[in-house]
C-alpha cells in the first residue's frame, strides 16, 4: 500500500498551525475550497481542478479529532479511496511541525493519483507558510 508522506516546521505556535487546519476559510486558502467543520462525523466536500479520472470533487468525513494534534479524514475522490492524518507536534513556544500523511493508495488508479497529489505539496508549502504568519501578524496588531 503506498502513502504520501509530508512534513513542515514553522515559527509559529501549534495553535497558530491547528487554527489553519480547523477554519474553513484558511483550509480554503491554502489547501482547497471546502464546506468542513472541525466535528467528528461531519461529511464535508473539497473542490479542485479536475484531472484525467478525477472531477474536482473530493469527499471527506471528518474520523477523528484531538485538538490541537491530530486530526483524521476519510477522502474518496476519483480512483483513490485513502485516509488523511494532520498531525501537529510542538517543537517550543513558537515552532511546531505538520506532519500529512495520506495511506491507501490501492491500484494503478490511486498510484496515479498519488503521483499527482505528492508533487503539489511543494506548492501548498508556502501558501500554507504564508496564512500561518498573517495569522500571527493579524494577531500582533490587535495586542497592539
Amino acid at each position: 500500500m503506498s502513502r504520501i508522506y509530508k512534513t513542515g516546521e514553522y515559527g509559529v505556535p501549534a495553535s497558530t498551525l491547528w487554527r489553519a487546519l480547523t477554519d474553513r476559510d484558511l483550509l480554503a486558502i491554502w489547501f482547497m475550497p471546502n464546506d468542513f467543520r472541525a466535528e467528528v462525523g461531519h461529511r464535508f466536500t473539497m473542490t479542485t481542478d479536475p484531472a484525467p479520472m478525477f472531477d474536482g470533487t473530493v469527499h471527506l468525513e471528518v474520523l477523528e479529532i484531538d485538538a490541537p494534534h491530530r486530526m483524521r479524514w476519510s477522502w474518496r475522490g476519483g480512483p483513490i479511496d485513502t485516509i488523511v492524518t494532520f498531525t501537529v507536534v510542538e517543537l517550543g513556544p513558537r515552532r511546531c511541525r505538520l506532519e500529512f500523511l495520506q495511506e491507501g493508495f490501492e491500484g494503478l488508479g490511486a498510484e496515479f493519483a498519488r503521483f499527482f497529489l505528492n508533487r503539489g505539496w511543494p506548492k501548498i508549502d508556502p501558501i500554507l507558510t504564508a496564512v500561518l504568519h498573517t495569522i500571527e501578524a493579524t494577531e500582533q496588531r490587535k495586542k497592539t
